[in-house]
């Protein structure tokens, strides 16, 4: 037997068999977007919007900051004007927008039809049925387009009419599961978009637990809001990972997803905008160091111009759109924020906590492959000085805000910071001057670019 004609035949065999299993994969639709296990940045993070049609211009400005998800309301009465009829004609548009940027979304299946129940949250065995078929209509129609699907929003609260009730909440919820499971069994499921975490909420968490919608949930949805600092949230992280232990099937792992958080630049509690974009940086910072793979800020742009309507200042932009302009609206200190976060630590993934000797010092270190980031800061009101161990020569500092604030030499393998209430990134090595390489920007952009070149950082 001729043994290189064997292998010879063995190779081509081999070699057809992955071009027909390529040529297949390609055919095939996109998988459902998984929930990642260990995001990097910026895969983590999102925001929420209030359109489907967005604006000219204003994708490419939400994709600027370099987010990955949108949240995003996906209501059955605008889907199923007529009885048993569905029209997703406006979200096809949305999520074509949406893919041109890389951007995903997740779809919050709520609120009532006035075909059923009175408009209410479905309570009738018939309400609850039409939810589920159209539910797991949605899901069929857009299968393979990286959907997470989220049941409901915020049913412990005022959005679950006309009162909240978790036994029709889990009943409702389950049905809903069973549909989009027949549907599709790897569509991704989520819930219940929890408003607020605190202990007394953890009962209609726990109701929901008890109904058995762990079975159906690839993870758990909450909203963290607080008048207090986000990194607060840890210990409510640590509450709701005991309850989900308790009541989760053998084997599965269901992360906690932190579906709607912000902080508005105008309430009586730190309601500035400096405030509004550290707390945008920290709030992130801290979801990626407790283990949260998908954390979506509230809110896109401000809703209305009222100075003093606090629901109207939660955007990381202002409220007018401007035709013709770019940006098409006006940044805010938090939009700046966020961008320079995604930018420094793009392709970095969350490793660990440096130990500074005091609990409200914070030192998170972030690394790519053998290269690593450090973000710094205390919640202190009291700005101090600390060592932070940094295995590098020197770092660069840059600002919440995308500046540079200058070089640090290491002295023993420590780098001397001092900290204040606004993260600063640590990079290694010193910062370019080689400014005139960058891309043309717009002048507001310009304005806050020279950090990034210090950290090679793409505009």
């Amino acid at each position: 037997m001729n043994t290189r004609s064997s292998l010879s035949r063995k190779l081509r065999s081999g070699l057809l068999s992955a071009f027909i299993l390529w040529a297949l994969g390609a055919a095939a639709p996109r998988a459902q977007a998984q929930i990642p296990v260990h995001p990097t940045v910026p895969e983590a993070l999102g925001v929420n919007i209030h359109f489907t049609a967005p604006r000219p211009g204003e994708m490419r400005m939400l994709a600027s900051t370099g987010v990955r998800w949108i949240r995003m309301d996906f209501t059955w009465a605008s889907t199923e004007r007529q009885k048993g009829q569905y029209d997703f004609a406006a979200y096809d548009g949305l999520v074509a927008a949406l893919r041109a940027h890389h951007i995903r979304a997740i779809f919050i299946l709520d609120y009532g039809n006035p075909f059923y129940d009175q408009g209410l949250a479905p309570y009738t065995e018939e309400g609850r049925q039409a939810f589920a078929r159209w539910a797991a209509a949605s899901v069929r129609h857009f299968r393979g387009q990286g959907i997470l699907w989220e049941m409901w929003n915020e049913p412990n609260g005022e959005f679950w009419k006309p009162k909240a009730n978790v036994s029709d909440y889990a009943k409702l919820a389950l049905a809903t599961g069973k549909a989009i499971r027949a549907a599709n069994p790897n569509a991704t499921f989520i819930g219940p978009a929890l408003a607020a975490i605190s202990p007394k909420q953890l009962p209609f968490l726990q109701g929901c637990f008890k109904a058995g919608l762990l079975n159906y949930w690839s993870a758990v949805s909450v909203h963290p809001y607080r008048q207090a600092d986000p990194e607060t949230a840890a210990a409510d992280y640590r509450a709701i990972r005991k309850l989900i232990a308790q009541y989760a099937p053998p084997g599965k792992q269901i992360p906690i997803i932190a579906g709607e958080w912000g902080y508005t630049a105008a309430s009586k509690w730190n309601g500035t905008d400096r405030m509004q974009a550290l707390f945008v940086a920290r709030e992130w910072l801290t979801n990626l160091s407790n283990g949260i793979p998908v954390s979506i800020w509230y809110d896109w742009h401000d809703d209305g111009p009222d100075p003093h309507y606090t629901e109207h200042h939660f955007g990381l932009v202002r409220f007018p759109y401007h035709p013709g302009r770019r940006p098409v609206y006006t940044p805010k200190p938090a939009y700046w924020a966020a961008r320079t976060l995604t930018r420094v630590l793009k392709n970095y993934r969350y490793e660990k906590r440096l130990q500074l000797g005091r609990p409200d010092d914070y030192a998170l270190v972030f690394r790519r492959g053998q290269a690593a980031r450090w973000v710094v800061w205390t919640t202190s009101s009291l700005p101090h000085t600390v060592e932070v161990p940094v295995p590098a020569s020197g770092v660069s500092v840059i600002s919440y805000d995308g500046k540079n604030a200058g070089f640090r030499t290491s002295a023993k393998g420590e780098v001397s910071v001092t900290l204040s209430i606004a993260p600063q990134y640590l990079v290694p090595g010193k910062a370019s001057s080689a400014l005139a390489k960058r891309r043309k920007l717009p002048r507001a952009v310009k304005a806050r670019s020279s950090g990034f070149e210090a950290c090679g950082c793409s505009l």
